[in-house]
């Protein structure tokens, strides 16, 4: 491992942690000496990084501290990559745009020799198998950040039509499916609706009675997965 990428693990590792941590656990998670974790904390305070303590005492990382790009590690960067590759093939138009410009921005900071590695990455993201939603998934999205209800018409695997209310939570992203996880105000429950069996996609300006992550929380407790409406 290259300094740099020790560097960074140690950074990483700091951030883990709210209460200081003695050098010896540090030294030992990065398999190093205490005399070179005692270079390494000197080196990342001499570069900024608001590290607090002292040898025997424990060390400590402030928060708010953030890294450089330059400091991803190459798999760091393959995996951005990866990610906005594929969300560029397989996003809305909105969210590919901004895959696209993120994209661009870590490339456009990254130092010679990594930026190279990243425009010529062999890791390639391939088109989905999902079906094509009629709804656009930029509301859904914008519906899932304001914490706003959403009225829709739906069709089961019957073909069978209904108007649902119901409270977006998340959305999975399956190969041959994007799938909708939410509270339905018709049945009273927790129930997943596919994306390419809903229309008609209306935000009410109306907001969820309870917040979104608590509602995450309570349904990713659930025992039993919430079935396909």
């Amino acid at each position: 491992m290259s300094r740099s990428a020790r560097l960074l693990d140690l950074v990483q590792i700091l951030r883990r942690h709210r209460q200081p941590v003695r050098g010896q656990v540090l030294a030992d998670e990065l398999q190093i000496s205490l005399r070179s974790l005692y270079r390494d904390i000197n080196t990342l305070v001499g570069q900024g990084a608001p590290i607090e303590g002292e040898a025997g005492i424990g060390y400590v990382l402030k928060p708010g501290y953030l890294l450089p790009p330059l400091m991803f590690a190459e798999d760091e960067i393959e995996a951005l990559v990866l990610g906005s590759r594929w969300v560029v093939r397989n996003g809305d138009r909105k969210l590919a745009e901004a895959a696209g410009n993120a994209l661009a921005k870590i490339s456009a900071v990254l130092p010679a020799h990594l930026r190279d590695e990243a425009e010529g990455s062999g890791l390639v993201a391939g088109p989905s198998r999902a079906e094509r939603t009629p709804i656009d998934l930029a509301d859904l999205r914008d519906a899932l950040r304001r914490e706003r209800k959403i009225a829709f018409t739906y069709r089961d695997a019957t073909d069978k039509a209904s108007t649902r209310i119901v409270w977006p939570i998340a959305v999975t992203f399956y190969d041959r499916a994007r799938v909708l996880a939410a509270w339905c105000e018709l049945r009273q429950d927790y129930r997943h609706f596919r994306l390419d069996r809903m229309s008609d996609l209306a935000i009410r300006e109306d907001p969820f009675p309870r917040r979104r992550r608590v509602l995450m929380k309570e349904w990713r407790a659930l025992e039993d997965a919430p079935k396909i409406a």
